[in-house]
């Protein structure tokens, strides 16, 4: 099959996803009001609550959710074959993510934008949300752990890519004083800084920047590591207009820009997909599709830590109630092109059948290392772009993107420890520098403590990851649910998506369990068997609270 038309079914379907059924949840169900007072005019402080254009909003949520997991997870699943990650990824966009984020950000933007750990108290009770904190926490210490070793690993591997990549910080810096302070509009500043941002990109291969082996016995990864999350820390308590908003804002346009030459590169020169349509050959020890392919392919089709960001950062910022259609359910739509640019890169890229199973010889191969070589050769190919430029730029896209997912999860961690600090009268938790310190050692000490002088600690846990994150946006999905039946509103459009992924999740957990439980590996094992219970307790506490409101209304209506 043409890649071509694999491109055009995806985009043309999301694209109708946008225009018919996000108006149908916007005007239908959520019933969008555009004279509400949103969060970030009623708390405005110019740190944390800034009413924010539209565009620029959609340019953080859309690069803080993005990261690298909706490269990672595609780049991976198709060793089942194309056809599962691709209507996965397609048909969990329009009716699992875009619902997903617009409605953590409606429920957010309607509780003085508290986050979805929070709102669990109210909407299901105490104890769920002590455990649904704790998921949280353990998503966001996989996510920025294994994020700043993701990174570095790739600015070791591409060198050319750590001027662009440290460039760009500055870029963003100037960028939000010229936003905040109206200098420029929206439109010069934003050509000014993608020239910047590209001109950065062609100068990286001529500049390439390599830290020593080991400085006093510390190695360039662990380097790499301790300055991501020194800049991280910082950046948490930056205001976010000044970096924040402004790198995630000129990620975003990079992105659309990356993309368009990367599906310009394909309608030229109309690459065939040589992976096959369904692997009937998987190499020994892959897992079965279902329900793994739907923990595989989170970020791209359905993700929970989109719904830490939307309740986090995005409702924080929200102008108008009416823009979050745009924010969150076309920031979406954007997460999902980059899914399917990736399926097409790593199926379409290589030369030959031969040559893709060279590198899917096992479960867990392929990841952004394939992405990057075979979309290098995609560009190559149809814009005769050199290949260590094409490599440049798509690794950059795709640190670029880890970073701002790292920036704002190590923000989203400082406020699950003030949140903690506000639920057990912790005082000085509640304080900002001191949550930051707080979520910075916990990462390191996962990094470190587990990882040893490397620094790759995170890793030991992340197999658990795709189970815990679509646990996360099955409860995101049950706190919007219960919303909903409290109005009186249809519940079906959360509801469907809730259980299927409750389903996948516990069936994944058990699935694992029985691994590590072989494996004898007793440390994932009990973390497994933690997450399983808080699943299933959430699960049918969440049961009996819905239960008994649906009881409710029908009582009301009858009376």
């Amino acid at each position: 099959m043409n890649a071509i038309l694999l491109m055009l079914l995806g985009l043309g379907a999301m694209f109708l996803g946008y225009v018919i059924y996000s108006k149908f949840i916007a005007e239908k169900i959520f019933k969008l009001d555009p004279n509400f007072r949103t969060p970030a005019h009623e708390f405005e402080d110019g740190i944390d609550f800034v009413p924010t254009n539209k565009y620029v909003l959609w340019g953080h949520h859309f690069t803080s959710v993005a990261g690298a997991a909706p490269i990672i997870g595609p780049a991976i699943a198709v060793i089942w074959g194309w056809v599962p990650a691709f209507l996965w990824v397609v048909f969990g966009t329009i009716f699992f993510a875009g619902v997903h984020d617009a409605g953590a950000i409606w429920a957010s933007n309607r509780n003085k934008a508290r986050s979805i750990g929070a709102l669990t108290g109210d909407v299901v009770g105490k104890r769920s949300q002590s455990l649904f904190m704790i998921v949280i926490f353990l998503v966001l210490l996989m996510v920025n752990a294994v994020f700043a070793t993701a990174i570095s690993g790739l600015l070791i591997n591409f060198p050319s890519s750590v001027v662009p990549v440290w460039g760009a910080i500055f870029v963003a810096l100037i960028i939000g004083q010229v936003i905040f302070r109206k200098w420029m509009n929206l439109g010069t500043v934003s050509i000014l800084g993608v020239i910047a941002l590209y001109a950065l990109i062609y100068a990286g291969p001529s500049f390439p920047i390599e830290l020593p082996e080991t400085v006093f016995g510390v190695s360039d990864n662990a380097q790499w590591i301790l300055v991501l999350f020194a800049y991280a820390a910082i950046a948490s308590l930056l205001p976010v207009w000044m970096l924040l908003q402004p790198r995630d804002y000129i990620n975003g346009l990079q992105l659309f820009i990356g993309l368009f030459l990367v599906y310009g590169a394909v309608l030229i020169s109309g690459p065939e997909l040589v992976a096959p349509a369904f692997n009937t050959n998987v190499p020994e020890g892959t897992p079965s599709l279902v329900p793994l392919l739907f923990v595989t392919i989170a970020c791209g089709a359905i993700s929970g830590f989109h719904g830490l960001v939307a309740s986090g950062t995005t409702s924080k910022q929200l102008d108008k109630e009416t823009d979050l259609r745009f924010v969150g359910y076309f920031g979406a739509i954007g997460e999902g092109s980059l899914s399917l640019a990736t399926i097409i890169a790593v199926t379409a890229g290589f030369a030959t059948l031969a040559d893709w199973q060279a590198v899917y010889h096992s479960f867990g191969q392929g990841g952004v290392t394939a992405f990057v070589q075979g979309g290098a050769n995609i560009l190559q190919n149809g814009l005769g772009l050199d290949v260590d430029l094409a490599q440049t730029l798509l690794t950059v896209m795709a640190v670029l993107f880890a970073g701002t997912t790292m920036d704002t999860g190590l923000r989203l961690q400082r406020y699950i420890f003030q949140e903690w600090g506000n639920i057990y009268n912790i005082k000085w938790m509640e304080k900002a520098a001191p949550a930051t310190l707080l979520a910075v050692g916990t990462c390191l000490l996962l990094a470190f403590g587990a990882g040893g002088a490397d620094g790759s600690g995170g890793l030991l846990i992340w197999p658990l990851f795709g189970t815990t994150n679509q646990l996360l946006a099955g409860l995101t999905l049950l706190v919007v649910t219960t919303m909903l039946v409290k109005l009186g509103r249809p519940m079906y459009v959360t509801l469907i998506p809730l259980l299927f992924l409750l389903v996948m999740t516990i069936y994944a957990l058990l699935i694992q369990l029985m691994g590590f439980y072989h494996k004898s590996d007793w440390f994932l094992f009990s973390l497994d068997l933690v997450v399983l219970i808080a699943a299933i307790w959430i699960a049918l506490e969440s049961a009996g609270v819905l239960t008994r409101l649906v009881r409710e209304n029908k009582a009301s209506k009858a009376s």
